[in-house]
Parts: structure tokens; sequence; C-alpha cells
């Protein structure tokens, strides 16, 4: 075992600075080697976005001293942008995972004895909403203690910045910056609750900004009308799998004219070890098992599932046959597309210079859409902190008016109003949606169909594979170093046109054996261009110790593409020995 890795772990098991509960946890795997290397081997890594890891004690883990020291150097960035800075405070929301309240309050107090005022919602909220509520209070930063979808063990310390998204490079790199600068852990500084109270440096926010939230929220609706005229014949369930979302997204519901809501009963309520499901995520299938009993009791017309903290949202549609199946992440988004510019283009509402953004391995079937409606679409990294960086370089610029963003991994924006993926808007505008359809003798299965016979049938595939530990995170450099030099040919039948290589910021094009630029960030993406409109993309997931593999496709009927799907995903993960 690593020399360090003994010293570290002998530090908090002997040093007054760590409490008891920590040195009792830690002297219950002292003849673990294994299990003491994996907590202590390197620190818990802040990326673009923030710290993520199993709670527990060590380094490498979510513990109240790790929160300490990266909240440390937050308020350390934050004081090098001057008083002003300072003095417009941090916003911080929680989800129910184990430790969410307690990190919210270690946080706050770290920040509190900075000089710098927190304010806290008085109980759990949506990620979308801690979004909002830093531009609607004015203050620099926000923080999401959650770990989104991420099963019970693993909680997470997300950071957005003035603008209300997530830290992207330039921040992410200063905030990595001071945290590298705390060598000794007993230097972080913090103080009494009370004290921070009464000094003014921790406040307790809520109805105000819920209803601004809301408000704004339904602001985003199309056909208010139309649901009111539907209102009574429309039945909605809705689970929020235990987490953030049940109250904010009843609320728009109702208010916006949905009377025929049911949530899951036995999901409602928030529960850190979200005991009805195996995996608390609205893209796995088996997360819909009560709801779609509970659908097929009501007779509903659809059921929507929110993950924990209420930024991704899922959709299971009924079916000719009564049975119901979950919509994919790119087909919702497609719908939502659809859905949102025809509503603009018939009203002539369509503002200039219009555009939808997606990430780069999400469906290119939005292109077509947004061609067909005279829209522009561009493209950017995985991460909605990408979408929402754009959004704010178009209100500088005015060069483009953002619609909608979407990801395949189930996050979708409409509006400005939230500057991440918002799952309470995407709910209403759903719920609308389907309801817009139904009024029309028709399912989203239907709709979704109609825009396949439009535009070609395009399908996209998945493969998330895990490789946890210290020799997963190698296996998935290795991987994905070794597919950089080899520069494949080409995937099962089809020849690889050209390798857009996102580390080195290089495109290949084999036909005409020239490179170009690529002018997106930084980021450990390699995409393989194929033949006949197909494409394939390998990244490691920022959130998760997994390596991800995306494919996409386009036929002449959905029974082609979903052989060619997985076939694709069969012949990379057999080169690259996965």
């Amino acid at each position: 075992m690593q020399t360090n890795v003994m010293t570290n772990y002998n530090f908090w098991t002997t040093d007054k600075y760590f409490n008891e509960e920590t040195k009792l946890e830690l002297a219950e795997i002292k003849n673990d080697e294994a299990e003491i290397e994996e907590r202590f081997y390197k620190e818990l890594e802040f990326g673009t976005g923030g710290i993520r890891g199993i709670v527990g004690a060590g380094i490498n883990r979510m513990n109240i001293y790790t929160v300490r020291k990266t909240t440390q150097g937050l308020a350390n960035y934050i004081k090098k942008h001057g008083k002003m800075a300072i003095e417009k405070g941090v916003v911080i929301a929680y989800d129910p995972r184990h430790m969410s309240k307690e990190f919210t309050l270690e946080t706050a107090l770290v920040l509190a004895a900075n000089g710098i005022r927190a304010y806290i919602f008085d109980d759990l909220r949506p990620t979308p909403e801690l979004s909002f509520a830093v531009r609607y209070l004015g203050a620099v930063a926000g923080i999401v203690i959650t770990a989104s979808h991420n099963p019970p063990k693993y909680n997470g310390y997300k950071v957005y910045w003035q603008d209300g998204a997530q830290t992207t490079s330039e921040n992410a790199n200063g905030i990595i910056a001071e945290i590298d600068k705390i060598e000794d852990i007993r230097n972080v500084q913090t103080m009494g609750e009370e004290k921070a109270k009464q000094l003014g440096l921790l406040n307790i926010i809520g109805e105000e900004v819920d209803k601004e939230f809301i408000k704004a929220v339904k602001l985003q609706t199309l056909r208010s009308d139309m649901i009111r005229d539907m209102s009574n014949d429309f039945k909605v369930v809705f689970t929020p799998l235990h987490g953030t979302g049940n109250i904010s997204v009843r609320r728009v519901l109702k208010e916006i004219g949905f009377k025929n809501v049911v949530v899951v009963p036995e999901q409602e309520s928030p529960d850190p070890n979200f005991s009805t499901v195996a995996y608390p995520n609205p893209e796995e299938e088996d997360a819909y098992v009560v709801a779609i009993k509970l659908a097929q009791k009501e007779n509903a017309d659809i059921i929507i599932a929110t993950d924990p903290d209420c930024d991704r949202i899922g959709v299971a549609v009924k079916e000719d046959s009564g049975e119901y199946t979950l919509l994919s992440g790119n087909q919702t988004g497609i719908l939502l597309a659809d859905y949102v510019l025809m509503t603009l283009k018939e009203r002539n509402q369509m503002p200039p210079n219009a555009t939808i953004i997606k990430t780069i391995v999400t469906s290119e079937m939005g292109a077509a859409i947004a061609k067909h409606y005279g829209v522009s679409i561009l493209n950017t990294l995985t991460g909605f902190k990408y979408i929402g960086e754009k959004i704010k370089e178009f209100e500088k610029t005015s060069e483009y008016t953002f619609i909608l963003g979407y990801e395949e991994s189930y996050g979708y924006l409409v509006g400005t109003h939230a500057r991440d993926k918002d799952a309470v808007v995407t709910a209403a505008l759903i719920c609308e949606m389907a309801a817009y359809h139904s009024l029309r003798g028709m399912t989203l299965r239907g709709a979704l169909l109609n825009l396949y016979k439009k535009h070609g049938y395009y399908l996209e595939g998945l493969k998330a594979i895990t490789l946890e530990g210290k020799k997963g995170i190698e296996k998935i450099k290795d991987t994905l170093d070794k597919l950089r030099e080899e520069h494949p040919k080409e995937f099962g039948d089809r020849k690889v046109l050209a390798i857009e290589d996102y580390l080195l910021q290089k495109k290949y094009c084999f036909k005409t054996n020239c490179e170009s630029l690529i002018e997106l960030p930084k980021s450990n993406v390699i995409k393989f261009i194929l033949e006949g409109e197909a494409w394939l993309c390998l990244r490691p997931s920022g959130t998760e110790p997994k390596i991800k593999i995306y494919c996409g496709v386009k036929e002449d009927s959905l029974q082609k593409s979903r052989a060619e799907v997985p076939k694709l995903i069969k012949s990379i993960m057999k080169h690259a020995k996965l």
C-alpha cells in the first residue's frame, strides 16, 4: 500500500480535528487494505460542476470535512472577485439524500465564517429552482447538495455561478486552484449556527422564491385554453421517486389547469434510501414498476417521473394495447422540439434567429426538425452547463434566441428562467403536449411515429459500463487513449468517415484526408462518424464510475434501426475489449 495512503488514514484516525463518529467508522476498516486505499489514495476531485462520491469517512468520500474544504476553496475564489461578490452571497439547496441537510449547514457555516452571506431553503427544493434563485436573489453563486439519480450511497455538491448555470471551465479551474492551495484541512474556517444567524450571514428562504419560480415556469406554457378544455378528461400519474419534485410539479400542473394528477403514494415522500426502486433514475424502466400499476388502475393517459433533484424527467406512454412503455430521452426531446416549434410557428410567434441546442451525443433527428421549421440548431459538449453557457452568450450577442435545450439523458429546458435542465417546466409542457395530441385522437407514441415517417427513422442507443475504483479509472482512460491512437477504420460493416476527437479538439476526415478544428472546450470524448448517417461516441461519465457508449442510426424503417443500434454498440465494445 502507498505510504501516503496510510499517512492520510492515520491522520484521520488520530487527529483531534476529526469527530469520534469518523474515527469509529475508519477503525472498522483497519484490516481492510483495499478499502483503506479506496478511501485515501486520492482526494475527491472537483470536476467542472463540483464533487460527487460515496458518503463516508476519507479524503475520497463525501463527508463534512471534504464539504468544508470544497466550500473554503469556493469562498476563497469568491473573495478574489472583490467586496461586491462577497456581499451578493450564495444560495444553497438540497435533496433528500443521506447527509444532504447536514452538508448544507456545514457549507453555509464555512461561507459565513468567510464573511459570505448564505441563503438556505427552508426544506428540499428542485435543482432548477436553485438555478432560478441565484439570479432572482442576485447571488454570486449557488450550490445544490445532491447526487442526482445516483444510488443511495452517493451524495454530491454542484456549484453554480451568478448566471444560474453550473460552473464551466474558467470558474471551475479557479475554484479547483483555491481548493488545491489548502494544505491543511484544519485551517478551514467555520462558525456556529447561532452566531451566523445573528450576524445576518445565515438566512432562510422559501415561499417568495417558490412563488416567483412557479410564476416563471407557467409563463412557458403555450395552450392554457386547451388545457382547461381537456382537464376533465386527461389523467396523469406522477412519481417524484422519493425526491424533491413532489410539491413543485404538482403545484404547477394544478395552477395551469390539470385536474386529474394522481401521485404514486409509495413514492411521494422523500426517502434517502429510495426504498421502492433499485435506482432512482427516470431513465430506467424498473423505476416505473409501481407507477405503471397505478396507471393501469387509474387508466391514466401518461406517466411522468422526476429524479431525486427534479432536473431530469421521464415519460411512459399508454399504447393502443393498454400497456405503458417508456420513451427514450431522445424521443421526448424530439417530441418537445416539434411541439414547441410547431406552436410558435402556427401562432407567428417564432422569434428572429430562433435556435435549439442539443449535445453531441443527442439524436440528430433534432436537426431535421429544426430545419423543417427554419430554426437553427447548435451542438455542445455533454452537460447542461454548456447549454446554460450558450444562453448567457446569446443574451450578450443577440446572435440567436434560445427556444429549447435538451440532452439524451432526460434533461430539458424551455425558456431562460433557469440555466439548467428543469423537470418542473418540462412536466408542464409534456402534459400539455400529450393533451394536445390526445385531443386529436393520438398518443405521444403515435405523434412520434408520424415524425419518423416525415423525417426518417432515427434511433439511438446507450451502453454504460461500470468500472469502479482506481482500476476502473485507469481502464476508462486506457480505452479512450487506445482508440485515439488507433483511429479505427470501420465498425461492423460500416466505414468510419471521420473521427471527432474533443480532447485534441480536432476532426479527422478520412475521405478528404484533412483535419479541422473543433470549436468546443476540451473533453475526453471520441465520436466516430459512420457511413449511412450513423455514429458512435465514447466518453467517461462525469458523475459515475462508468464509460458510456452512445450510438445513433437513421434507416428507412424502425425495424432496421432497432437491429442496427445493438450491432454497432457490440462492434465497438469488441474492438475496445469492454
